[in-house]
């Protein structure tokens, strides 16, 4: 990822991101090109420290015969984005922008051994689950057995054991309060999910730069 030193941000910032959205694009090499699949996953630390992002395929998608023993592998996940449009900035000579939130992991990827799927399973949709509250959660012991094991061995599970992370937030935090306070009512204006949320975190920027 090319970081922008004005919107870089560091990984006690990424890690929120990573945590809440949950879900991106998984790549691993391959002799032809790159081959990716889009995956939720578990931010995971490991008994030692570092970090680790634990997802999983399905066993008929071919990208987990390419991790081997083990592969240099990629995790990119974006939060929301939103367009700006010059005229919102209230000062002339403005160009159009995107603002988005991204952060890319690297590290090696490894594959789980097919009786750590269920715990794996079991994990991820307990973070998931919760976040539907007050409903009550979810739980794989609602399967029968054998249709639960049909589908454990269905899937494969991948960790991602961290190396790296990038992340930026591109927020015009380059420009001025004026830039800063009509880009943001024009994104509230739009009312969509993803400019709203932009707004927010641009606000968030606004009051650290400005507020004296």
């Amino acid at each position: 990822m090319y970081l922008h030193p004005a919107f870089r941000i560091d990984t006690e910032e990424a890690l929120p991101l990573l945590r809440e959205r949950a879900f991106g694009l998984f790549v691993v090499p391959t002799a032809d090109a790159p081959f990716g699949v889009h995956v939720p996953f578990l931010v995971e630390e490991t008994e030692d420290g570092p970090l680790r992002l634990s997802l999983h395929v399905a066993r008929a998608n071919p990208i987990h015969t390419e991790i081997g023993d083990g592969c240099k592998a990629l995790l990119a996940c974006q939060g929301p984005d939103a367009y700006i449009s010059p005229d919102w900035y209230g000062i002339d000579d403005q160009v159009p922008t995107w603002t988005y939130a991204a952060v890319h992991v690297k590290g090696t990827a490894r594959v789980r051994a097919q009786e750590d799927n269920l715990g794996h399973v079991d994990r991820l949709s307990a973070v998931f689950e919760s976040r539907l509250a007050p409903k009550k959660p979810w739980t794989s012991d609602k399967m029968d057995a054998k249709k639960r094991a049909m589908m454990m061995k269905a899937i494969v599970a991948i960790d991602l054991e961290v190396e790296t992370i990038e992340a930026q937030k591109k927020l015009i935090q380059h420009k001025g309060e004026t830039e800063h306070d009509g880009a943001i009512a024009g994104l509230k204006a739009r009312g969509d999910e993803g400019s709203v949320a932009i707004a927010e975190m641009m606000q968030q920027t606004a009051d650290r730069k400005f507020t004296k």
